[in-house]
């Protein structure tokens, strides 16, 4: 049996905003720090442990991985952040408020940018100062691998070899692995680990600061190596689900 926790970040300034923030590097509002912290405290109140955790380049996720590995005392764990596990480009709609988005364009255009599978939002173009390849935490990366924007499959592809190079192979090596990430990069990661189709990810709504729990058991018949054989949110569930519902409802009109 193994063990894996992921969780989004906690609030950020923009979540807040209601703005559409993709790779643009936005900081935890002070919500988002209770959230971190609280997640924190309910890890450790399950005596969890990690050996080794990754989080994207953002600070938002970054910060909020920290509050947690301060609330385990894990400090002094390896930390890996990865570009791969940066939240979905969302293009030219970044920074837009996506309520007076949807009364410019239509709430069923905002939900086919938001929540279809394999549509991709607006580009961004490479002269814009805001395109990551201007971006120096990403001078690694190879400038054709930077993403303009990206649909929900698109971030999956994006994803898939951060897991299949590196996450899988901790898990199967026994480390228990802690992931802080983003709303689109965990979706990547819950239909491929859970080998949901492209209809049930769109379901999919991940709150805020929320950690789940994977157990999970080899299995090389499926696509991610292994079986999902429990799956839990901390927290009380009335407030999770009232959380997934806020969450869901983002790209409505005002």
């Amino acid at each position: 049996m193994y063990t894996l926790v992921v969780i989004r970040h906690g609030e950020s300034l923009w979540n807040k905003e209601n703005r559409f923030t993709g790779w643009k590097d936005v900081d935890l509002s002070e919500k988002g720090i209770a959230e971190a912290q609280k997640a924190g405290k309910l890890l450790a109140d399950k005596n969890l442990t990690f050996e080794i955790a990754y989080t994207s380049r953002l600070t938002r996720a970054i910060k909020t991985l920290n509050f947690i590995l301060d609330a385990l005392k894990l400090q002094w764990v390896p930390v890996t952040k990865e570009w791969r596990l940066n939240e979905r480009h969302y293009g030219d709609l970044q920074g837009l408020n996506k309520a007076e988005t949807a009364e410019k364009h239509g709430e069923d255009q905002v939900k086919i940018w938001r929540r279809s599978f394999d549509t991709p939002p607006p580009m961004m173009a490479k002269t814009n100062p805001e395109h990551p390849i201007n971006d120096p935490r990403y001078k690694d990366v190879n400038p054709n691998d930077i993403p303009s924007g990206e649909s929900l499959k698109d971030t999956i592809n994006r994803f898939l070899p951060l897991w299949d190079q590196k996450i899988s192979k901790d898990i199967l090596a026994g480390k228990k692995v802690l992931i802080a990430a983003h709303g689109n990069s965990l979706r990547a990661l819950i239909k491929h680990l859970e080998g949901q189709t492209a209809a049930e990810i769109m379901a999919v709504n991940v709150p805020t600061g929320v950690p789940l729990i994977y157990q999970l058991e080899k299995d090389s018949s499926t696509p991610s190596g292994f079986k999902v054989v429990g799956k839990e949110f901390l927290g009380d569930e009335a407030a999770i689900a009232e959380a997934m519902a806020h969450v869901a409802s983002h790209g409505n009109k005002k």
